[in-house]
């Protein structure tokens, strides 16, 4: 009997500290480094591959806004403290765009081939957010024009790269998804400062290339 109660205390203390760490890194995100957040929907309890929300077909189970709407994220604290004591292990979700860093993301595959890459030219990057199809490379705010000229100049860009600037969104380690876990490739250094993030023309020019130069092939995914 005292296995039994000592192994169920293990569960539960093991269970409050991940409900915790999703809290306090929410705060973190949300208080210290002003990105505006909100809570995703949780993935199917009866099938963590299918998405709790009304869509059978969702390509993100687990880890988008649903509610409340992506126009709810906030960085308040209070608000922050509310969804997370309610709903303890809901997805960590930021929205992108002119409060909060961009991304620009791709296959997880592509994704670590165009890293090494990068790391071998020297360029600095900030932090990388990875899930288990895809990897996002945090970049500093830009517009939709900002970006469509940096599209157009370009002779080729693999179809296989996403943008998620204004009214896009991105879910945060240390969430769990439909998918599987997120987490950091490349973690921000510890500190209260927002972490620096490079400008997206850096990034994208950088991955072209090295996508281009190693002869990745990056599926549509």
């Amino acid at each position: 009997m005292r296995e039994i109660l000592g192994r169920r205390r293990r569960l539960l203390s093991r269970r409050n500290n991940g409900r915790t760490e999703m809290l306090k890194s929410a705060l973190t995100f949300a208080t210290e480094w002003q990105w505006p957040v909100l809570p995703g929907v949780a993935a199917d309890p009866q099938g963590r591959a299918r998405c709790g929300c009304p869509d059978p077909e969702c390509t993100v189970p687990g880890a988008h806004p649903f509610d409340p709407g992506l126009l709810a994220a906030t960085t308040d604290e209070r608000m922050v403290r509310w969804w997370w004591t309610n709903r303890p292990t809901a997805p960590i979700v930021l929205a992108t765009g002119e409060r909060a860093p961009c991304a620009v993301s791709l296959p997880a595959l592509a994704a670590a081939r165009a890293l090494a890459a990068l790391d071998r030219q020297g360029m600095r990057l900030g932090p990388v957010v990875a899930a288990p199809t895809r990897w996002a490379i945090l970049v500093a705010p830009y517009s939709l024009e900002q970006l469509g000229e940096l599209l157009y100049a370009k002779d080729y860009v693999p179809g296989s790269l996403r943008f998620h600037g204004e009214g896009g969104y991105i879910a945060l380690p240390p969430s769990g998804t439909g998918q599987g876990q997120i987490r950091w490739e490349r973690a921000p250094l510890p500190g209260s400062a927002a972490p620096w993030v490079p400008d997206v023309e850096a990034v994208v020019d950088a991955v072209v290339e090295a996508l281009t130069r190693t002869g990745v092939s990056a599926p549509e995914l």
